[in-house]
């Protein structure tokens, strides 16, 4: 199973949002330049080589679990679309959310259950919430715990019709989510005092660095970039550093350097999509985008190439712009931009 290998897709913001970096993260590009996002959110896991997922009657089934915020607005998107273009596909929905008051242990083992069946879920933006209330792992980090979801994997890559600060953008980032900042160890040592624990371990770190490498050597990438604070942590973010460099002497033909985190913020932005909520003016880009990507993993590579190339032919024509891009169009009219943009003769 995988976000993208088996595929469980997680989408976090509309396609021409910012670049989320982390420290820990191992980001690379082709070239050398000023790294700033414009792209699709995925994550993606690597644990399951076998390309296609069981299917009945030549239906494949996907789990998709709307999320919160503009998720379920934009999972409706992509059922439209779908739906006129005729994708051999049956989504198995579970509501997962705290914020929503519908999370529970009965809920995520139900959210379980259907992705080891199906092998392939589409995954919107599951919120945690801010407040502590007896449990530090949020229901979103179980799930990638229990399915060992090591690798969230963002593709950053400029889409042509919209102009933006930095054009020609195709770079990766790769996240390691399952230690580190997202160990979820924390206590109160003494009153008033809490200590945090940030776990780093020479497995893992290996293991997501040679994730990248091999990420890049298959996608004929040239560069490897180990992003990190090792000039504060420098147990913690230097055995992360050291292991990335050993790895790295494995691949002599992928260029590897270092970069400091905050000198890596520093080059990259964001945008915020909470207010977008409920307005139909989200942008359905990066879902419809990473869903085309989802039936390329299930060997339907008909359904999505055409979807795909309908979804930037709407960026490219520029007649449909929603709210972020600087228009007034809305998710709706987006939508119906796309199923136009389809074959005429698509699924006929």
């Amino acid at each position: 199973m995988m976000r993208a290998r088996g595929a469980l897709w997680d989408c976090k913001m509309a396609a021409l949002s910012g670049v989320r970096a982390a420290a820990r993260g191992v980001l690379y590009s082709q070239s050398c330049g000023v790294w700033r996002s414009l792209g699709t959110s995925a994550a993606i896991l690597q644990r399951q080589a076998q390309a296609e997922s069981p299917k009945s009657e030549g239906v494949f089934p996907v789990t998709m679990i709307p999320g919160d915020g503009v998720g379920p607005e934009l999972m409706h998107s992509v059922k439209e679309v779908f739906k006129a273009a005729s994708v051999p596909v049956q989504f198995d929905e579970h509501h997962l959310s705290e914020v929503q008051n519908m999370a529970s242990e009965e809920i995520l083992d139900h959210v379980l259950g259907s992705m080891k069946k199906s092998k392939v879920a589409l995954i919107g933006k599951i919120h945690t919430p801010m407040e502590y209330k007896g449990e530090l792992a949020s229901y979103d980090m179980r799930l990638r715990r229990k399915l060992d979801l090591f690798a969230n994997v963002v593709h950053v890559n400029s889409l042509p019709g919209y102009k933006t600060r930095h054009n020609n953008l195709d770079l990766v980032i790769i996240r390691e989510q399952t230690e580190g900042e997202y160990s979820s160890l924390e206590h109160e040592s003494a009153k008033g005092v809490i200590e945090c624990l940030k776990i780093i371990t020479r497995a893992k770190s290996q293991r997501i660095a040679k994730f990248a490498f091999d990420f890049a050597t298959k996608k004929g990438r040239s560069k490897v970039t180990a992003v990190h604070k090792a000039n504060i942590m420098k147990l913690g973010d230097g055995l992360f550093l050291r292991c990335c460099k050993e790895v790295a002497e494995l691949y002599p033909k992928i260029k590897f350097d270092t970069m400091i985190i905050d000198n890596c913020c520093m080059q990259g932005a964001r945008h915020p999509f909470a207010q977008a909520v409920g307005r139909n003016i989200a942008n359905p880009t990066a879902m419809m985008l990473s869903s085309a990507n989802m039936l390329r993993h299930l060997n339907l590579e008909y359904h999505s190439t055409m979807i795909s190339d309908a979804v930037r032919k709407v960026i490219k024509v520029g007649k449909v712009r929603t709210w972020d891009m600087g228009g007034y169009s809305t998710t709706s009219d987006f939508v119906k931009s796309v199923i136009d943009h389809l074959h005429p003769h698509y699924g006929a």
